[in-house]
Parts: C-alpha cells; structure tokens; sequence
C-alpha cells in the first residue's frame, strides 16, 4: 500500500511490468485481506505471484529512526528481508523514502568499498538520457563520497541506459578549475587520474543538454537540481496547455499540432522515468515516487529488473575490488536468470 494510489496503483504496475517482462514473478507484502480481492480479477499476476502478509505498516510521515525501532514486522522490512535471505532479487516500494533507505543500508549493508548508498535515477536529455545521483540521499559529502557516487553512477549507466563508456561529469558553478568548494575540487583531481570516462565539472545547463551521461553531485544539490528540473516541465506543459485555450485559432492549430504534441508528452512523461535506486547496497532496492500511478510504478520494476538481469551488485562489486579492470570488461553485460521481485506493498505514501 506505498503511494498515493496505492495499492491498486502497485498491483495494476505489477501487472504491466509482467505484460513486458513475462519472466517476472512477484513476491506482493501487505495486508492479504485488501489485496487478494483485487488481485481476484488480475490474473495474469495473480497466476505468478505470492501475497506475503504482513500486519504493520510504515506511515507515510514516520521518522526513519521510528521505522527501524518499530518496523520489523512491516511490509517495508519483510520485503526486504527477502532480498537479503534470497528469497527475492529486489525490492520495489512507493513508501516512506527515509525508512526505505535505512531500512535498507541496515539490512542489506553497503558493499566493500562505498561508504554510503546514493540515490540515482534518469531523466531525458537532448542526446537522449543522462543518469544522475545522488538525489537526496547525503546531504554533505567528502570527495571520497563523490569519487565512489562517480563510480556506481557510470555502472548504473552501463547497466541500465546501455551506455558502453559512460561519460562522467561533477556538477559545479562553473567549468574553471578554480570553481567550487574543496571537496569537489578534491574530488575532481581524483577522477582525472581514474579510468573513467571524465569530463570535468558540468554546470547546471549541462543537465538537459546531455552534455554526459553521469551527473555527480551531493545530495543537497543533486534534489534541487531534479526538483527544478520537475517543476520546469509542469511549468511548460501548463504553458502550452493554456496557449492552446487563449483563442479560437490557437485551438484549430492544436488540432494540426496534436499528433506532434502526443509525442512530446510522451517523450517527458516523468512516468518513463520513475524509480530512484539506492546504489551502493548489497542489494537491489528501487524507490517508485509516492504519488506513481500503474505505469510509473511498473517503470519502476523495470529498472530493477535491468539491473538485476545486468549483474548490478556483482559489476559493481568487482569494480570496487579491481578498479583497474580492462575496458573489455567495464563493457561486457553479464544477462542473468529468471528474477523474483520483493515488493513492498503495504507502506503508506512517500515523502
């Protein structure tokens, strides 16, 4: 029940995702006695799936230390208990973002190597679609923070955009040497000495112009940048909106523009976009928005799919114990088995 809409909106997302990937079976947490009436009349999920009943939930507004203390019996926690036993191969939740990430580094613990899990996701561009992190996860980071977050976003690209040498830049005020605080400068040194693919600093035009595939930056920045970015798309689809109602002729031209005007809508739709991954964890964890609808959700459990299939955790293991592995391995795809998909149905909303 994580969402707004939930949990219709996370069993009809479900469904669509199995539509697409019918080799998925799901692992559904919550509360049987909503769920399993709904599910009477999906069957296409119901024939591949499981309801795992649990009794508490995570409140939409409830603290991440709360949530940890009181949880354990929560959907939000079995989920991903199930991932960390093996029973699922990750978990996809709409809930409570804190509670998610600290119930998630707890049990799941970060992998050797990276010192906190970040928060990534993507978003098109002009040259297509660039990854970026962290979102919100760390407010303040060292340079070691930014050098490690560099590494797990240009294997998040690899894995789920299909980039073969992603392209990694760290976001700054300027492109000058000179610009930015001590840590990205620290930071920036770092990477030029790495083996990958760096471009500098990027500034914030940089973003919508795909001037790289990986965007790194600190949680405080990375939330502002993707919030704006948002509120920057609502602001121009209103635009449009209302221009196409000023006038008689300015609605017989949305007649001759609409079919052009579909494809723009579909091409920004936030909903192809959805599900922000925690990296860094020994584990797969992806956090659909609270307020996903069935597509936004099922968008979601793609991208966890991608990375499952991919060999995410496993990639980006062996590149953090052999950081100078040949390019002919940095581009092989490692395509896995069949995957089952813990989700964590019975949290409420998400911040």
């Amino acid at each position: 029940m994580g969402g707004d809409n939930a949990p219709r909106s996370v069993l009809r997302g479900a469904t669509i995702a199995k539509r697409r990937h019918p080799d998925l079976e799901f692992l559904i947490f919550g509360d049987e006695a909503r769920l399993a009436p709904m599910m009477k009349r999906m069957i296409r999920l119901r024939r591949s799936s499981t309801i795992v009943h649990t009794p508490d939930i995570v409140l939409a507004d409830e603290k991440a230390a709360t949530a940890l203390r009181s949880g354990r019996n929560s959907s939000m926690r079995k989920a991903i208990d199930a991932v960390r036993s093996g029973e699922a191969a990750g978990v996809v939740s709409a809930g409570n973002t804190g509670a998610l990430m600290a119930m998630a580094k707890v049990v799941l613990k970060t992998v050797p190597g990276i010192d906190r899990p970040a928060m990534a996701s993507f978003f098109p561009t002009m040259r297509g679609e660039t990854a970026m992190l962290d979102l919100g996860a760390n407010i303040e980071c060292s340079a070691d923070n930014l050098v490690q977050f560099a590494m797990m976003g240009e294997t998040f690209a690899r894995t789920v955009l299909g980039s073969l040498r992603p392209t990694v830049g760290l976001l700054n005020v300027g492109s000058e040497e000179v610009k930015g605080h001590e840590e990205l400068r620290e930071a920036h040194a770092i990477l030029k000495q790495s083996n990958l693919a760096y471009s500098g600093f990027v500034e914030g035009d940089d973003i919508a112009a795909g001037t790289v595939d990986v965007v790194v930056a600190d949680g405080f920045s990375g939330n502002v940048a993707l919030k704006t970015a948002e509120g920057t798309a609502k602001l121009v689809n209103e635009f449009v909106r209302q221009t196409f109602k000023s006038s008689l002729l300015a609605a017989i031209g949305y007649l001759f523009a609409r079919r052009a005007l579909i494809k723009l809508r579909a091409r920004v739709d936030p909903r192809r976009y959805n599900g922000a991954t925690f990296l860094g964890l020994n584990g797969i964890v992806v956090k659909c928005h609270g307020g996903s609808d069935a597509l936004g959700f099922a968008t979601g459990v793609g991208v966890a799919r991608d990375m499952i299939r991919n060999g995410f955790i496993d990639r980006m293991v062996q590149e953090f114990h052999e950081p100078a592995a040949s390019e002919a391995d940095r581009s092989r795809t490692a395509i896995g088995s069949n995957t089952v998909l813990g989700m964590g149905a019975q949290a409420v909303s998400s911040t």
